[in-house]
């Protein structure tokens, strides 16, 4: 992989990257962590004013010479406790009560809302709607095709921090309450053991019937497949009986393993098996979320799981970074996987997929044979002026050490790759190159 454009975000903590085609002008949002305690509210220089951390967009329609356009502030906060970690963009053409004419953002507002702006021109977005009252937020999924959005939230009554709320957006200023859904034990006025928190959620929309949740970030992971035309209209009222209804299948992970994505990989024919029975199988990539610095955690990895008989899900692989290959643990920061790319795009899907690894940067994964994933790329980004530190208590004391952190990884429909850092350090437009743009499916 090769470098092929930059920016530094402001030296804004960054998490979750999406790149929306505006009518032939590319355009990257990104949502950002909070801010620093040295740091609490950056400078943005297009305003000339001190802001909290909140969402960045950026033309990257020439990925060489992205072009910073605006930077919606985020809540007060610190770190999770602020910003506006998550975005998704639709586009106005396939939402019922939508502008066709427009560009809608769904974004979180720290902990406590979810807001949707107008997006249609980049460099003055407008709040449509606001969702509100709520004790935890993160990453969300919107059917840009229906309008259906499965927030994550956190509302006071229920017994975690984060579980799903789901609206209808499709009118993207009037937003409407369909349900609230989460774990059988989660819910208010349940009793005993409380499951592990929900991380997110990606549905398939109509078509495929089916999301797939992921629970947990670095232990007790659980990966939920879920009928959608049951949870849409299934009993709402959150009783055990009502929150098992829509459930097909679900995959306990160990006490060491999160589930913080779970990305579905449908409809794979792997080579080795072309002349076997069922040779087309069904997948889910369950990438887990390393959260300690200097390998002071179990290893989190990323785990390939067969989802063919959806009932009873079964792990056929896995995939990590070899430490040695960078003493990695020695580094500083984080060791270990974040997320992967969730773009479906027929360039990459069924084929190759990325996955951000902290401070061993993005690597680009061969899933063709997803029994067996092979390594065919990376890129680990350099740190600048403005990377931070990330610290471990030796003793009492604070040793602190910089090294990237890449978070969060994208891809477009071009086939460009974006990561970002939490470190500080900025967005990174990559692309393959020599024999590994051989296992994609770039147009011809």
């Amino acid at each position: 992989m090769e470098l092929v454009g930059f920016n530094d975000l402001q030296a804004r903590s960054a998490y979750q990257p999406v790149i929306q085609n505006q009518n032939g002008r590319w355009i990257a949002y990104v949502g950002h962590h909070g801010g620093t305690a040295a740091v609490p509210k950056p400078m943005n220089p297009l305003t000339g004013q001190a802001e909290f951390n909140g969402t960045s967009i950026i033309d990257v329609s020439d990925p060489k010479a992205p072009k910073y356009l605006h930077h919606i502030p985020g809540e007060e906060g610190q770190d999770e406790n602020g910003g506006a970690q998550m975005v998704r963009v639709c586009s106005g053409k396939g939402l019922a009560k939508g502008d066709p004419n427009k560009f809608y953002m769904l974004r979180v507002f720290g902990n406590s809302a979810h807001e949707v702006w107008d997006v249609t021109d980049p460099s003055e977005p407008k709040r449509l709607s606001q969702i509100g009252g709520l004790k935890g937020t993160h990453k969300n999924f919107w059917e840009c095709d229906t309008g259906i959005a499965y927030l994550v939230s956190g509302l006071p009554a229920w017994r975690t921090r984060r579980m799903t709320q789901i609206y209808d957006l499709s009118d993207p200023a009037k937003p409407v309450f369909i349900r609230n859904f989460g774990q059988p034990g989660q819910q208010p006025d349940a009793t005993g053991p409380i499951p592990e928190e929900l991380h997110g959620a990606i549905s398939t929309g109509p078509a495929g019937n089916r999301v797939y949740f992921g629970y947990g970030t670095n232990k007790n992971g659980v990966m939920q497949i879920v009928d959608r035309e049951k949870l849409l209209s299934g009993p709402a009222a959150p009783t055990n009986e009502n929150l098992l209804y829509p459930q097909v299948g679900k995959l306990e992970l160990s006490p060491k393993t999160g589930a913080h994505t779970a990305f579905p990989i449908l409809g794979l024919t792997d080579p080795e098996f072309a002349n076997d029975r069922d040779a087309k199988r069904d997948f889910v990539l369950i990438v887990n979320e390393s959260l300690v610095n200097e390998c002071t955690e179990a290893r989190q990895m990323a785990w390939i799981a067969d989802v063919s008989v959806e009932a009873k899900p079964q792990i056929v692989s896995n995939f990590t970074v070899a430490e040695a290959s960078g003493n990695f643990c020695a580094r500083g920061g984080r060791f270990g996987t974040h997320s992967s790319n969730e773009s479906m795009t027929p360039i990459y899907y069924r084929r190759v997929v990325f996955l951000a690894h902290f401070n061993a940067g993005v690597r680009a994964v061969d899933i063709r044979n997803p029994f067996s994933p092979v390594e065919i790329g990376y890129y680990i980004p350099a740190t600048t002026d403005k990377t931070t530190p990330r610290c471990v208590k030796v003793d009492g004391k604070d040793r602190c050490k910089t090294a990237i952190q890449t978070n969060n990884v994208e891809v477009d429909d071009r086939g460009y790759v974006y990561i970002v850092d939490r470190a500080n350090t900025g967005l990174h437009i990559l692309q393959l190159t020599g024999e590994a743009r051989k296992a994609a499916n770039f147009p011809q």
